[in-house]
């Protein structure tokens, strides 16, 4: 491999979201942090390369965005999913939840039900009620480690009223990528019902070999124009600090209404930094990212066997996609506060608790594995072996 992804960076006291918060959170300094969804991996070489030389030219005034910027969008679309966008359907965003959550705001009125499908990602929860709309959730079926759409619940929430739908693909936490047929019949209810998608794809280019991201608004015209996607280059290529993503709709009203409440906050103007790298990323990051998915995909087989091994207790998901197991504890426990303490406490280990999204997640951890493997061993045997001293009292 060109790329070394077994190498563990020292990232403390870096102002790291991730790292340097263990002991305010987890209550001590040596916890070992596997839970906010960034990698501890060093970006593409490109990348850095391109961030070094726009600091290098000295003077950060405002910047506007380059017709490169939106043509390297278009053409990584093209080549990884075969989804063929155009430059007028793209609006710049601060990030995924922003554009949810402005999205909530936009296309639902006060009072509306908003359907998710839980476990989900907490913020789903949080663009929804904080924007004065109720949850109409249907939660996911879990079916031989697997989870699968509820498509008759679904349905009932849209009779109830739920005319815009947030849809986490691919899921997280959960793994899943949805099968074509899976999201057919889901855009086959949407359209009966007259439901607005917004389509969280954040990880569309995080997927296991033998599975196949399909983004929802390319099913057909008729559900690209009742679909806003959010994406960005942050997951993908561990950029996340940079606040960098991008709408994509082929609505014009919808994209009018967008771009105009960003211009309302403020929100619309480039940041000096983002574009070179998201270029750079979409222009020299492909090679990089297959070796970061046969990385990541190893990472994932050797978790769950760890697991199974040293503790069948638990039982894992395996995900079709993203850098994130998620991990059924309820053989150990379901009581949360008990969780908690056997990560934080007895492991020192930082998983995140599964009831964060949403009562059917409780009695799980989700885990992220996007680390050099020997950490990822470190952190699974701290975790393993706190379990079975409790197991064993």
């Amino acid at each position: 491999m060109k790329y070394d992804f077994d190498r563990m960076l020292n990232r403390k006291q870096t102002n790291s979201y991730k790292w340097d918060q263990s002991e305010r959170l987890f209550g001590a300094d040596d916890v070992l942090p596997l839970w906010v969804a960034d990698m501890d991996f060093e970006s593409p070489p490109a990348v850095k390369e391109a961030l070094v030389q726009r600091a290098l030219h000295g003077t950060y005034g405002y910047s506007i965005q380059p017709e490169a910027y939106n043509a390297a969008i278009v053409s990584w679309f093209a080549r990884r999913h075969d989804w063929q966008l155009k430059p007028e359907w793209l609006s710049d965003a601060p990030g995924v939840v922003t554009t949810l959550s402005l999205a909530v705001e936009l296309f639902s009125s006060p009072g509306d039900r908003v359907l998710l499908q839980s476990p989900v990602y907490a913020p789903f929860f949080d663009v929804i009620r904080m924007n004065g709309r109720e949850v109409a959730d249907s939660p996911l079926v879990e079916r031989d480690g697997r989870y699968i759409m509820n498509y008759d619940q679904l349905e009932q929430e849209m009779q109830r009223g739920a005319k815009l739908m947030l849809l986490c693909s691919p899921h997280n936490p959960g793994g899943r990528v949805w099968e074509r047929d899976e999201l057919e019949r889901l855009g086959e209810l949407c359209i009966r019902y007259g439901v607005t998608v917004i389509s969280d794809e954040i990880h569309c280019d995080l997927v296991m070999s033998g599975h196949r991201h399909i983004p929802f608004a390319s099913l057909s015209e008729e559900l690209a124009q009742r679909t806003m996607t959010a994406l960005a280059a942050t997951k993908t290529f561990n950029l996340a600090g940079l606040h960098t993503s991008f709408a994509v709709t082929a609505n014009s009203e919808m994209k009018k209404a967008f771009d105009r409440r960003l211009r309302t906050l403020a929100l619309n103007m480039t940041p000096y930094f983002n574009a070179n790298a998201v270029i750079a990323a979409y222009n020299e990051g492909e090679a990089w990212l297959d070796e970061l998915l046969a990385y990541l995909e190893a990472n994932r087989d050797y978790a769950i066997d760890y697991l199974s091994e040293h503790l069948p207790q638990v039982k894992t998901h395996r995900p079709d996609g993203t850098y994130l197991l998620w991990v059924d504890c309820r053989g150990l426990t379901t009581d949360v506060r008990q969780i908690k303490e056997l990560m934080f406490r007895q492991a020192k280990v930082a998983f995140n608790e599964g009831s964060q999204y949403g009562s059917a997640g409780e009695g799980f951890v989700r885990i992220n594995y996007a680390c050099p493997r020997s950490f990822l061993h470190k952190a699974l045997e701290r975790f393993c072996r706190a379990a079975q001293t409790v197991e064993s009292k």
